[in-house]
């Protein structure tokens, strides 16, 4: 087995709905990604050849899905009043509305969801709420 790892990072804001304790209330992470690919052989041709993947391809496609939730307020879908999110967006912040509550398993899902799309190898991927916490999400 082959494998490779890159990670990356991205701030932003969120708060979990139906949830009694401080994350109730809107806070901030610097959230970190760390991506595991995975592969039973090399590939056998191309500029690719000998690799999982050429590293730069996997640090950009990583790097973009971090981006877009980058300085962002992420909010699930039909937590806020349309009146609410109306006026952040009126204000001008950055809201990124997803249709799953904003916790560290459902980030490490979104992730690996998004990169699978892009006909990634993902075996795992870690997402870091805190320097010493982190969930996972493994497909199975």
């Amino acid at each position: 087995m082959y494998g490779l790892k890159t990670e990356a990072s991205f701030d932003s804001a969120h708060f979990l709905t139906d949830y009694y304790g401080k994350c109730e209330n809107l806070h901030g992470h610097r959230w970190r990604c760390v991506v595991y690919l995975e592969a039973d052989e090399l590939q056998d041709e191309g500029t690719m050849k000998d690799m999982v993947l050429d590293f730069g391809v996997f640090k950009r496609a990583v790097r973009a899905v971090a981006e877009e939730l980058d300085h962002t307020f992420l909010v699930e879908e039909g937590s806020l009043k349309p009146a609410t999110v109306a006026a952040l967006e009126g204000e001008g912040f950055s809201l990124t509305v997803l249709p799953f509550r904003m916790t560290a398993e459902n980030l490490a899902r979104y992730f690996h969801d998004r990169l699978v799309e892009q006909n990634l190898p993902v075996a795992c991927v870690e997402m870091y709420e805190t320097p010493n916490n982190c969930a996972l999400y493994r497909a199975r």
